[in-house]
C-alpha cells in the first residue's frame, strides 16, 4: 500500500440497459472518514454497498461519490387520463357559456396537470439486479481512480516530507558539533560569569559560585534533546517508508519535533544555537503543515 494524500478527484463511466452511468469521486482532509453520497431518486438501496466499497479503501478524509443517471429509451408513451380530461372540458365550456371565456384548445386542455401522465418504464428485477452491478462495478473504478490519484499526490508528499527530515537532521547536527558546546567553552564561560559577580559583588562566596555556575550549565545541556531528535527523524523516515496510513502518526510525531526544537530554544545559552532552534521551529512548522494533507 503506498502513502496516500487525502485531497483527490476521479470519474469513471458505463452503460447498460439503455442506461448511461457516471461516477464522480473526489476527497478532501478530515479528521476520519466521512464519506457522503449523492444518489439519483429511488437508488438509496445502492447507499450501502457503495458506502462499504469506500470503507474498503480509505481511511480518512471527507471523501464524496456522486452518482448521474441517464436513461436511453426506456421512455414509456404517454397516458391521457380521459376522465379528468372529459371533467375538466365540460368545466370549460361551462365557464365559456356563463362568463364568456375562450373556448379552450386541445393543447391547453393536454398542458393540465393530471390530464396527460407519462408513467415510469417498467423494469423488471433482473434488469434492475443487472443495471445496480453496473452501477457497482462503475463506482468501483471511479474510487480505484481516485486511490491512484491519491497516491500520486502522497508519493510527491513523500518527498517533500523526507526533505523537511534532512533538513531538521543537518539542523540537529549542526547544534551538537556547535562550539559552545565544547567542554573548554563551557568552562570558559562559566568561569567568565563567576568573575563578573565576584567582581560585582566580593563577599560572595567563590566556591558556592563555582558549584551554582556548574549546576546551571548542567541544565542548559541539550544533549537529552538531540538524542530525542535524532530518534524522531529515524522513526519518520520508518514510518514514511511503512507504506501505511501514517499520517496520524506522522502529526504526533510533528509535535514531538515542535516540543524538541522549543527547549532547545529555552535551554540555549549561546547565540549560534537558538539561531539554529529558530530555523529548526520553522522546518517542523512546514513539516507539520505538510502532514495534515496525508490519509
Amino acid at each position: 500500500m503506498a502513502l496516500q494524500s487525502m485531497t483527490g478527484f476521479a470519474r469513471a463511466g458505463g452503460s447498460l440497459a439503455g442506461a448511461t452511468i457516471a461516477w464522480e469521486a473526489r476527497s478532501v482532509n478530515g479528521k476520519g472518514l466521512d464519506v457522503r453520497l449523492r444518489l439519483p431518486p429511488g437508488f438509496d438501496r445502492l447507499e450501502m454497498p457503495a458506502r462499504q466499497a469506500a470503507q474498503k479503501r480509505f481511511s480518512r478524509g471527507n471523501v464524496q461519490a456522486t452518482l448521474t443517471l441517464t436513461r436511453i429509451g426506456l421512455t414509456a408513451q404517454p397516458v391521457v387520463n380521459e376522465e379528468f380530461l372529459k371533467d375538466v372540458a365540460s368545466l370549460a365550456k361551462r365557464l365559456e357559456s356563463q362568463f364568456g371565456c375562450a373556448p379552450p384548445t386541445a393543447d391547453g386542455l393536454l398542458a393540465l396537470r393530471g390530464v396527460l401522465e407519462t408513467p415510469e418504464p417498467v423494469v423488471s428485477e433482473e434488469e434492475t439486479a443487472q443495471i445496480d452491478a453496473e452501477i457497482l462495478a462503475v463506482l468501483d473504478r471511479a474510487l480505484d481512480g481516485l486511490v491512484a490519484a491519491r497516491e500520486h499526490e502522497g508519493t510527491a508528499l513523500r518527498q517533500l516530507l523526507l526533505g523537511h527530515l534532512d533538513t531538521i537532521e543537518q539542523l540537529t547536527l549542526r547544534a551538537e558539533a556547535d562550539g559552545s558546546r565544547e567542554p573548554a567553552a563551557i568552562r570558559e564561560r562559566i568561569a567568565q560569569q563567576v568573575r563578573l559577580l565576584i567582581d560585582a559583588a566580593p563577599s560572595l562566596d567563590e566556591q558556592r559560585l563555582h558549584t551554582e555556575a556548574a549546576f546551571l550549565a548542567t541544565k542548559a545541556d541539550i544533549r537529552e534533546e538531540i538524542d530525542r531528535l535524532k530518534t524522531h527523524v529515524a522513526s519518520g523516515r520508518a514510518l514514511l517508508g511503512s507504506g501505511t496510513a501514517a499520517g496520524r502518526k506522522l502529526d504526533f510525531l510533528a509535535q514531538e519535533f515542535n516540543r524538541e526544537s522549543n527547549t532547545l530554544c529555552s535551554k540555549s545559552n549561546a547565540a549560534s544555537v537558538t539561531a539554529i532552534g529558530l530555523e529548526l521551529k520553522a522546518v517542523v512548522d512546514q513539516f507539520r503543515e505538510q502532514v495534515q494533507n496525508l490519509e
